[in-house]
Order: structure tokens, then sequence, then C-alpha cells
């Protein structure tokens, strides 16, 4: 284990530990058969994927949702896309409803879709593409894009063509021992990061100067999977070359533990959530679901670019950690049994409400509500979430069939009682003081918040009539 300071162990344990945890207020489950705006029809070319990513643009009052690699995970072709959505919030309460599709698009370059496709060959990325964070630069409008393959930080234009790609940093990159990199799998890798546990998390500093792009769990020569320190990357937006790197302790390693969203309150404080992979989901284990949200602060911590972490005698001071913000387990919806889905990946703080209060939404992943089998079949998988465990009585059906399916039945039934796993929406309402020192992102010039058409007085995309 590195060493620490008793002051930074303590700061780990004591910081913000006063602080009130966010309200829930309400939720959505989203049909896991709905479609995007790109004229696709199938899981493979329209289906919405939902939440790896949720960000809320506080200049152009819009929310987006980023979905990943697509349902083949990794071996179908799959053209990686976002989703713009609108979103009605009551002005007093902070209820969301009415959650609409505004406009999809897809991540090119020169015209390409960047693929879900895993790198071939494998040493080196090409087109492939497995996005994982999203952000808009408040200083320039583009998108900023954190993807698990590289790991690396894309940007782009507002149409989705590729700009630039950020320079990953090479302790990150994944290699062999000869030094090769492999980006498709940890077979023969000794270090870099792990497989599907690139940069899961993004964040960007109120002025965009800075972009934090976060692993998602210890790197192989760090611990691998049963490591329980992980990094945080700070880039200089103006260069895309990483200005610093910090250490982040998690609640703990196993059950799949890691981060899967980093959300900017100013330009060193930032929220966490950490989950497992419990919960219901496409193949996971309902049992022991933990899904928290944490407040971090950069100051006073080691940058650790040059530092092995788990090295005997390392010595560093991590970035300290409050005590649990949100708990997102502790509120569940009817609509899913009152059970706590597996994949809770978005975080963004979003307008503020009449009464001065702050929209916290949390989104999740659903994995198109897809699985497949080893020669790359792909199936449907439908859950009866009034069942102890859904998943064990799911029923997998052909891709967009309902009839000649395994598992539970060999059919859906027709009355209802089973359906494509949903993507979920929660709400919370968390006053200014909760919030602390929040900044909001820095207006670009010529943008609406400079012409006083802003946030102030806005309650989300859409308000509601009252």
């Amino acid at each position: 284990m590195p060493i620490r300071p008793l002051a930074a162990a303590l700061a780990i344990l004591l910081s913000g530990a006063a602080q009130a945890a966010p309200s829930f207020v309400n939720g959505l489950a989203l049909d896991g058969a709905m479609l995007d705006l790109s004229g696709g029809s199938d899981a493979n070319n329209g289906r919405v994927g939902f939440f790896s990513d949720i960000y809320y643009d506080t200049q152009r009052n819009e929310w987006w949702g980023l979905s990943d690699r697509g349902p083949g995970g990794g071996t179908l072709d799959y053209a990686t896309r976002m989703q713009r959505f609108t979103l009605d919030v009551d002005a007093s309460s902070g209820a969301i409803s009415n959650f609409q599709i505004a406009e999809t698009v897809i991540f090119k370059s020169a015209g390409a879709p960047l693929n879900g496709i895993a790198p071939s060959p494998a040493s080196n990325i090409g087109l492939a593409f497995d996005p994982e964070g999203l952000v808009i630069n408040p200083k320039t409008g583009t998108f900023l894009v954190s993807d698990e393959y590289g790991p690396s930080v894309r940007e782009f234009s507002r149409s989705g063509e590729l700009l630039r790609t950020y320079t990953t940093p090479d302790n990150l990159v994944p290699r062999d021992a000869a030094g090769t990199p492999n980006f498709a799998s940890d077979a023969g890798n000794t270090a870099g990061k792990r497989t599907n546990r690139g940069f899961e998390g993004l964040a960007i500093s109120p002025d965009g100067k800075f972009a934090f792009a976060m692993l998602q769990s210890a790197m192989l020569d760090e611990g691998g999977g049963n490591g329980s320190i992980n990094r945080i990357v700070k880039f200089d937006t103006a260069t895309g070359q990483a200005v610093g790197q910090y250490a982040y302790a998690m609640k703990r390693s196993g059950q799949g533990q890691g981060i899967s969203a980093l959300v900017a309150i100013n330009d060193h404080e930032f929220y966490v959530l950490e989950r497992n992979n419990r919960g219901i989901g496409v193949g996971a284990t309902l049992a022991t679901a933990d899904k928290e949200v944490y407040r971090i602060d950069l100051s006073g911590a080691t940058d650790v670019s040059s530092i092995d972490l788990d090295a005997p005698g390392a010595v560093y001071t991590p970035v300290s950690k409050s005590a649990r913000v949100l708990d997102l387990d502790a509120n569940t919806l009817a609509a899913l049994g009152n059970k706590s889905p597996e994949k809770w990946e978005g975080l963004a703080i979003g307008p503020r409400l009449a009464n001065g209060d702050y929209l916290l939404l949390a989104g999740t992943d659903n994995d198109y509500s897809v699985t497949q089998n080893g020669t790359g079949e792909q199936f449907d998988v439908y859950f009866r979430f009034t069942d102890a465990d859904p998943y064990l009585s799911s029923i997998q059906c052909p891709l967009g069939q309902t009839t000649g399916c395994t598992g539970a039945d060999t059919a859906v039934p027709g009355d209802g009682s089973y359906r494509l796993l949903p993507g979920v929406l929660h709400a919370y309402t968390l006053s200014a003081a909760e919030l602390g020192d929040y900044v909001a992102p820095i207006p670009e010039p010529g943008s609406f918040a400079l012409l006083g058409l802003g946030l102030a007085g806005l309650a989300g995309v859409r308000r509601r009539k009252q």
C-alpha cells in the first residue's frame, strides 16, 4: 500500500462529512426499445443506448446523453453517437418528465463513422471508439469525449467531426512486456490501463482551460483487478497535453468496482460516481448493488505522473475524498420492481430552480438490453422486474423477435409482464449551500449567456406549465 501522511488520510475520511445528501424527487424508466433519430431501426443502428454519460450545457440550456461502443461488445459494426434530448423540469420541485430525443450526432473522422469495433490491428486504434465521458468546452462550444480503448480524449465539432485527439500519457497506454501497445484486449499486456477500464469519467474546468479524465479502475501494473487506486489525468485543452496525474482511492476492489462519472463543481472539486457491477443488468448479479457519489478535491494532492502507485514505499498524497454524498440505491422505481439498476454511469449538475436549489440528474447505461453468445449472435433480453432476481428469470430472444426464445419461456408473453431493460433517470435537488463553491461554465464569446438569455430564471430545457 502507498504511504500517506496522516493529515491526508484524515482528509479522505472527513472532507465534506457534514454535507447533507441531495433529495430524491422522482425518476423515469425509458423504453428499452426507443429509437434515436439516426434513421436506424434495430439495436445495432438505431436503438438508444442511453447514458454512458450525461452533460448539461448551461449556455444553451441543452441536455446531452452519450452512448457507448454499441450492443456488440466491440465485435460488431456500430456507428458511435450521442443524443441531444429534451426534458421537462418542474421549476418549483425539480420533478422531471417528457424525455424526448431531439438530435442524434454520429462521431466521424474525415466523414467516416468512428466505430465501436475493437482496434484491429490491436496496436492501432484507428477508427475504433468506445465513448464513455462527455463535456462541452465553454470557450469553444466543441465536444470532448473520453474513450476506453486508448484511453484517449477526443475533441469534436458540433456536427460530430473529429478535430483532434489529446496525447495520452505514455504510462497509461496498454502494452506488453516488449512495449508493444495492445488496445484490443489484456492478452499479453503487463502495463497500462485494463481492457474496458479506460477513461470512464470526464470533466472540464469552468473556464474551459483544463479537462480531467479518470480511469475506471487501477491499471494492470498498479494492482489490476485487485487494485483500489486509480488515476485522474489533467489535460491542458489548448495543447491537448497532460499536465498532471492524481491518485484516487476507491471504496474497495473486486465486484467490478470502478468509477463511472466525473463532474466538475469548480476547478479543483468534483463529484465522482463510483459503483460495482451488481444490480439489475444484462448478465449481472442482483445482490449487494452499491452505487455511490463522493466529493473529491485535488487541492494538495501529489502529481503522481512519475510515481508507481503500488510500489513498496511509494509516498504521495491522494485526492481528498468526502464521506458518501449520495446513495443511488436508496431510491428506486416501481417500474423496476423497486430494485437498483446495475450501471449508473451518467451524472450532471443541471439548471437552477426557482427556489435557488440545483437539479442533479443521474442516468443508467442499459447495454441496449442486448447480450450475445460466443459466435456473436445477439439476443434481446426481456426482464420481469417483479421477480426476486429478474435476470435469473429473464427471456433471451433473437434480436428484434419475441418468439424462438430461451430462458423462462420460449416467447415473450403478450401481457406486458416482460420488458426490455429501460434506461433510468433520477432527479435530485440540492441547495446552493450543499453544492458549495460551485462555478458554472464560463460563457464563450457571443453565447446566449452573454446576451442575458442564459441560465437565470430557467428550470430546464423546457419549463413545464404550472
